[in-house]
């Protein structure tokens, strides 16, 4: 019998390579996932008009070493200013694989921090088998460095339309050591499996528990303060009437989605977060 990737359980020895190898999938989780509201997918391009399942393909096929890379320089102790090379780097073969067009800077900051932290705890325990030492590492080694960077002004889209409004970035999230992250989306999706909700299920119902509460600066960028909080007000309907589960969850699920569309609303950092949960779920066995 097949075991559905959200319950792979990680090599015994686990390694920066396995590591990195996690990072691909976990974004061939999110990439895979429909509907989703506003994001490409397998058969649709959500919102956008410059991207596609094989922008999003080939995207990944340019990050899979990077992963690998950055989880080693983590195992090696390596200060925040290499991981930032490393990262400046891979953002550089993403946009040559796609032709200039952004499918995964926010994941390849995220995701690429999540997997340094791994390797230092790695290793320093010689495993990684619960969530908190992913966090406890990131904090130890890279806290100060990653809140030093939350204090410089923003030059993306995404984190100037984050200051401007007064939300929470990207980069203050990775200060505080992704709380939606390790609060509510792996609660999230740990729950949800434990329901019995199948992979599919359960990683659509996190997305909308992430979105509910993210200050994603990409639906502030794409749609001001009333698009985030819109999409926010969204999430949290479709969840007090019940999520996913409902036999009706996955065609309300779909409602939403074209609601996305038609207003042009993308909630990008959602995603991101989501594929890290994933992400979590390969690595860590008592998740």
């Amino acid at each position: 019998m097949r075991t559905s990737a959200l319950h792979v359980q990680p090599h015994p020895q686990l390694t920066p390579a396995a590591i990195g190898r996690a990072a691909t999938l976990a974004l061939y989780d999110e990439l895979s996932l429909a509907p989703k509201p506003g994001l490409v997918t397998l058969i649709d391009c959500g919102s956008h008009d410059d991207m596609d399942a094989h922008t999003f393909m080939c995207s990944l096929f340019s990050l899979r070493r990077y992963f690998v890379q950055i989880a080693d320089a983590g195992s090696c102790g390596a200060d925040f200013a290499v991981l930032e090379q490393c990262g400046i780097a891979a953002e550089a073969r993403m946009l040559a694989a796609t032709g200039g067009v952004n499918t995964h800077r926010g994941a390849i900051f995220m995701l690429g921090l999540l997997c340094a932290a791994a390797g230092a705890a790695l290793s320093e325990r010689g495993g990684v088998s619960h969530p908190d030492p992913l966090r406890d590492a990131l904090r130890r080694h890279w806290g100060d460095a990653l809140a030093r960077r939350s204090e410089r002004p923003p030059t993306l889209p995404g984190g100037i339309a984050a200051r401007r409004h007064g939300l929470r970035s990207a980069s203050e999230e990775a200060a505080l050591a992704f709380p939606v992250l390790f609060e509510t989306a792996l609660p999230a999706l740990t729950g949800a499996l434990a329901r019995g909700l199948t992979p599919h299920r359960a990683r659509l119902d996190t997305l909308f528990h992430i979105m509910a509460v993210l200050d994603d600066s990409n639906l502030a960028h794409r749609g001001g303060l009333a698009g985030l909080r819109y999409a926010q007000r969204a999430a949290r309907q479709f969840l007090d009437r019940g999520g996913i589960a409902r036999p009706e969850g996955l065609q309300e699920a779909q409602a939403i989605a074209d609601d996305f569309v038609r207003r042009r609303l993308s909630p990008g950092g959602a995603a991101d977060t989501l594929a890290a949960a994933c992400w979590i779920r390969r690595v860590c066995p008592s998740s």
